[in-house]
């Protein structure tokens, strides 16, 4: 299912999603500037309702909160980098593992939220992807969120990238609060700064229905800022992160085998996700104490709450 143009049609004016790359593709300097979002931050996530689509509609209050989070390289090598958050408290120490960010240079294929809990692997065109980089994110779990391809741009001695137009499911924030919508119609935009990095986020929500029908409900930015930061201490994060690895490697493993080709997957746990999380979580805990988890007690808690997508008709 695609986007509205009409819906995205500023947002991708504003964004210059669509706009034609004036320079030739420079991987190499695009894996270097991807590779600079690794590191220590103070972040803080803002979230504003803009421009209100229904009536009778009231603007959500708008949201803002924050954490401390570490950014760490899992894999790197010149067509493909994969980042991973971790939160820490610096009170307690607690941490927790936060979202992953996948960039893989002019993929072919990569997965589309399609429907409620379904996310199907479709080909990227060509045009589309020469030239550009593909970002997935992924849930605490590992499980899909989104995609979105674009290439770098490097105007003024700025480094930004921005997505093209897509789908992705309702974020942890409203989930759990809203029904009236179902789905946001997104652009993303990611841009390095003497500071550290900015997330903006160009949304739109929608209620999407069984037979095809979309009903916007208002448009929505969303920006996140990575601060760097030398006040915070990070070991625990560190400590966690070495200890657990090999066993998220173990989970992203699983999780390819269903995202790696079509159809796709889809989960079979309520839109929250918790019943992955807790027990991969718990997982993850007992391998951080040093005792052994077994390749099949995960192999259990995805045969009891994941498949493949079915097929399209």
């Amino acid at each position: 299912m695609k986007p509205h143009c009409a819906s995205l049609l500023l947002l991708c004016a504003t964004t210059g999603a669509h706009a034609a790359p004036a320079d030739p593709a420079d991987p190499a300097r695009d894996h270097d500037t991807i590779l600079r979002m690794r590191g220590e931050y103070t972040v803080d996530f803002a979230f504003d309702e803009t421009v209100l689509l229904q009536p009778g509609y009231e603007r959500a209050p708008a949201m803002r909160s924050g954490g401390n989070e570490l950014v760490v390289v899992v894999e790197d090598t010149p067509t493909r980098i994969v980042l991973q958050h971790l939160l820490v408290d610096p009170k307690s120490g607690h941490v927790t593992k936060h979202w992953r960010q996948d960039w893989s240079y002019e993929a072919p294929t990569r997965f589309e939220f399609s429907a409620d809990q379904t996310w199907r692997v479709r080909a990227i065109p060509a045009s589309v992807t020469r030239g550009a980089w593909t970002q997935c994110v992924y849930e605490v779990s590992d499980a899909p969120r989104y995609c979105g391809t674009g290439r770098w741009s490097y105007d003024n001695d700025v480094p930004s990238w921005t997505s093209d137009p897509g789908w992705r499911p309702l974020p942890r924030r409203e989930y759990t609060r809203r029904s009236d919508y179902n789905a946001l119609a997104m652009v993303n935009r990611h841009t390095l700064t003497p500071g550290g990095w900015t997330h903006e986020q160009f949304n739109t929500k929608v209620r999407r229905e069984a037979g095809g029908a979309q009903h916007e409900i208002a448009r929505e930015f969303g920006f996140n800022d990575y601060v760097r930061t030398k006040d915070v201490d990070f070991s625990p994060a560190r400590d966690y992160w070495n200890a657990t690895a090999g066993y998220w490697a173990q989970v992203r493993r699983h999780w390819d085998g269903f995202l790696g080709q079509a159809p796709g997957v889809r989960l079979k746990t309520r839109v929250d996700g918790m019943a992955m999380i807790i027990p991969l979580f718990t997982q993850a805990a007992d391998v951080q104490a040093g005792k052994r988890v077994k390749d099949r007690q995960i192999d259990e808690v995805f045969a009891a709450w994941v498949e493949k997508a079915p097929d399209e008709g």
